[in-house]
């Protein structure tokens, strides 16, 4: 007898788990995903300040399921699909049958119609925007150092982070403590502890989604190590020199000039989440999320389901759920369960329920806040907390203890070890005719001393 054919789209936390919970189920399941590797992204910030290398917070896919008999992992793009004949498409063509989907795509950085400001703004949603921000952190630093003259320098030593969310709140500390203790020695002509760091959001606070409490202790964190926070206020217009912003009524207006802008803003479906809803006629709420059943099917097809950022699941008090990862593995967990019940020929169990075990954020080191079952932590127990839960849900154990071993290591000296500027990083940031005039006048008039100089 055929087994079912589950197709899962995407390898990340929704997808990873639903196909390791069908291991022992009697189905046969293709995973695919455009990358190779699983990507754990509460640490891509670690990666784009260098704290840890892409490989450490990467997993190979075929690795992960290697000893799983009942899966294939596929490479491939998903673009489209065919509800009819239950097929799903992909960008080269090929095409792949199902008996039961799983869509957990993920979500896309959204920059709330202003695409052009991506060029000067990166995000964090990919080891190559990680990479690029990186690059764009480390390489200020160096333009700074060529500069005498200070209204350039300044620009440079100034970094914006956009979104005061988790991912902007534990940029913001990360950046603060490589300027104020990693890269303190390090140069001859600046002061890294010049540096200024700003975090901006429209929310009246950091941290929206956290308790008031935390959300204070945060701030008082970030303060501490220099960041400036600059709440309730809108981004009107980003550019390769800085951006500028004004309060949330238009009162106010203010311009940073500033090389490095770092987007930790909003999210948004991709494509392929677009296509679905419109192919199945799915409801979706304003930000694009398939709105699905209490088993979070989508209604009138009881074969495919939704997991993770993509999925609006109806839940008792009305209130989406949080686009975390927790909410994703849990998902995925129960989508695979119901699977495997139905291949059985058993019933389908109760309705998805969240069981949310709180939230986490860390500010430096030492220093995070914690919603643990309800308890408010922050400081040392807070960030104790955070180092053991990302270390427990890391995939491979090699790569968690690599990633102990680099924390430990980096909590005792300040040193980041992965601080390299690559090679093939974008062009925009590179020295422009007015920068590399300014630093070559300074060094003919003896204030930067050229590197070829003897003595």
């Amino acid at each position: 007898m055929k087994k079912q054919q589950v197709v899962i789209v995407g390898g990340g936390f929704g997808g990873l788990r639903a196909a390791h919970a069908l291991k022992s189920a009697p189905v046969d399941v293709t995973l695919i995903d455009r990358r190779n590797f699983h990507l754990f992204q509460p640490l891509l910030y670690q990666v784009a300040t260098g704290s840890l290398s892409p490989g450490e917070i990467a997993a190979p896919l075929r690795s992960v399921f290697g000893r799983q008999e009942n899966i294939r992992v596929l490479l491939g793009e998903v673009v489209d699909f065919d509800p009819g004949s239950k097929q799903v498409v992909l960008r080269d063509g090929a095409r792949f049958s199902y008996d039961t989907l799983i869509l957990a795509a993920g979500t896309q950085s959204s920059y709330y119609g202003h695409e052009s400001w991506r060029q000067w703004a990166p995000s964090l949603k990919s080891v190559e925007e990680a990479t690029n921000i990186r690059h764009k952190i480390f390489y200020a630093f160096e333009v700074a150092e060529r500069l005498t003259d200070p209204a350039q320098r300044s620009a440079w030593l100034t970094f914006v982070i956009v979104g005061a969310g988790a991912t902007g709140v534990e940029l913001a500390g990360a950046i603060a403590e490589i300027a104020r203790q990693t890269l303190k020695n390090d140069y001859r002509s600046i002061c890294s502890q010049d540096a200024r760091i700003v975090l901006v959001d429209g929310a009246a606070r950091v941290l929206p989604t956290f308790a008031e409490d935390l959300s204070r202790k945060a701030q008082r964190s970030l303060e501490k190590l220099g960041v400036q926070v600059k709440t309730g206020v809108m981004v009107e217009e980003i550019d390769r020199q800085g951006l500028a912003f004004a309060a949330r009524d238009g009162a106010g207006g203010e311009r940073l000039e500033a090389r490095t802008v770092i987007w930790a803003g909003g999210v948004a479906v991709p494509e392929v989440a677009k296509t679905f809803a419109r192919r199945l006629d799915a409801a979706t709420d304003k930000t694009g999320r398939i709105k699905v059943g209490a088993d979070l099917t989508v209604p009138r097809h009881p074969e495919i389901f939704v997991v993770g950022d993509l999925s609006l699941p109806a839940t008792p008090d009305g209130h989406p759920l949080p686009g975390v990862a927790q909410v994703a593995m849990q998902q995925g967990t129960y989508a695979a369960k119901v699977i495997a019940r139905r291949a059985r020929g058993q019933k389908s169990t109760s309705a998805f329920r969240y069981f949310d075990k709180g939230n986490l954020a860390v500010i430096g080191r030492a220093a995070a806040v914690a919603d643990v079952f309800g308890v408010h932590l922050s400081g040392l127990p807070a960030w104790v907390i955070w180092v053991f839960i990302h270390l427990m849900y890391i995939v491979q154990f090699q790569s968690r203890l690599v990633v102990f071993l680099k924390w430990a290591f980096q909590d005792l000296t300040s040193s980041r070890g992965s601080q390299i500027i690559t090679s093939d990083a974008p062009t925009d940031f590179s020295f422009d005719r007015e920068v590399a005039s300014e630093s070559e006048s300074a060094v003919h008039r003896g204030a930067v001393r050229p590197a070829t100089q003897e003595g």
